[in-house]
């Protein structure tokens, strides 16, 4: 339902920081400056469809993305449909899944230590995992280490 063109595009969500995700999107290409658009989510099946609370907004004061808090994620797919109106017409809606954990952008390794020798030549290097919220194995994390001379 809805006139064509007028649903959302280049939906998108990235989670940072562990706990923090921002949804965002285009604007229908049909989409007029008195468009609505309302994020609807529902992050496991178990749980019940909530709407954004955290709106981003266009120069138009339209909804172009949302901001979440204290997201966990979980090894199942979350549920994102947007909605809306304009002059009391409905819009085309979008719906996505998105299994959250493959959108999430890690933070760097905590704790960075280097010891390095001038006699040996050669230097040691520890660090921790970084901090996230499903992975409950550090052997999951693959590192790559650039050296610079200076």
């Amino acid at each position: 339902a809805g006139m064509n063109g007028t649903a959302i595009e280049n939906f998108a969500c990235v989670i940072f920081n562990v706990s923090f995700m921002n949804c965002t999107w285009h604007v229908g290409r049909t989409a007029t400056e008195d468009t609505q658009y309302f994020l609807y989510w529902r992050p496991r099946k178990k749980d019940d469809v909530t709407e954004c609370q955290n709106y981003i907004k266009d120069t138009c004061g339209r909804h172009i993305g949302c901001q979440f808090q204290n997201v966990t994620i979980e090894n199942s797919n979350a549920y994102f449909l947007v909605n809306g109106s304009r002059s009391g017409q409905s819009i085309q809606s979008y719906e996505k899944k998105i299994l959250l954990y493959q959108i999430e952008k890690l933070t760097p390794p905590l704790n960075v230590t280097v010891n390095c020798t001038e006699a040996s030549h050669r230097c040691c290097i520890w660090w921790q995992p970084p901090r996230t919220s499903h992975v409950k194995k550090s052997s999951c994390f693959k590192y790559e280490i650039v050296i610079e001379n200076k």
